[in-house]
């Protein structure tokens, strides 16, 4: 049997309810650490699973932090210096990414509370998690402000990019499975996953085909 509800009886629900409710129904997410600097040199570390693809060319990132009301150590530190790293959860490390969304003081480094490497690589001034395998240095383009809720949606260019070269098909796709990585659904889920199949680029006069 259905359950439905109505607009009225979601916006009704308890708010912890609530919020776990609607995270979930957007399905199965990205789950990344976002590793980042102060420009006094404290180091951040927070979870997020709001990450997503914005274009190619040029190279962009995009995610969504939530209304700065309280502090955001990510979102400051990203304003303050213009860079910050994307880096992969996988299941080695998925508790302690988990532990990384409790509100640690500004000088209290993420890194250091839930044991947790960083990693600085090439000058790049954010540091990366070295227990992710897929790990992105960018640089901060362009905030948006949604006015509807009070979020915002952080912009970056690919500068760097580390990964498992066996990953690395020959046509350009990065096997993120075999690399470890895993998914996330509402706020607290963790999951493995498992490639149904590759198909062809869909054309309307092609058959596809299984890559």
């Amino acid at each position: 049997m259905n359950k439905n509800l109505t607009h009225a009886a979601i916006l009704n629900l308890e708010s912890r309810k609530r919020t776990a409710l609607v995270n979930s129904l957007s399905g199965f997410k990205s789950l990344n650490l976002i590793g980042s600097i102060s420009k006094t040199g404290n180091t951040n570390l927070a979870i997020f699973n709001s990450v997503f693809h914005l274009g190619a060319n040029p190279p962009l990132m995009g995610f969504i932090i939530r209304p700065d009301s309280v502090e955001r150590h990510t979102l400051q530190n990203i304003m303050g210096t213009g860079y910050y790293t994307i880096n992969h959860v996988n299941e080695s490390i998925h508790e302690k990414a988990h532990q990384t969304a409790a509100r640690y003081p500004s000088d209290v480094s993420e890194f250091d509370a839930v044991k947790l490497t960083s990693e600085f690589t090439n000058s790049f001034i954010a540091p990366y998690v070295k227990e992710s395998t897929i790990k992105i240095g960018l640089q901060f383009k362009e905030r948006i402000d949604i006015t509807l809720n009070g979020t915002s949606i952080i912009i970056g260019e690919l500068q760097q990019l580390y990964f498992p070269e066996k990953c690395w098909k020959d046509d350009g796709y990065l096997d993120i499975e075999k690399a470890g990585t895993i998914a996330g659904s509402s706020l607290d889920g963790y999951h493995r996953t498992a490639l149904i199949n590759r198909y062809s680029y869909a054309k309307p006069d092609k058959k596809l085909e299984i890559i």
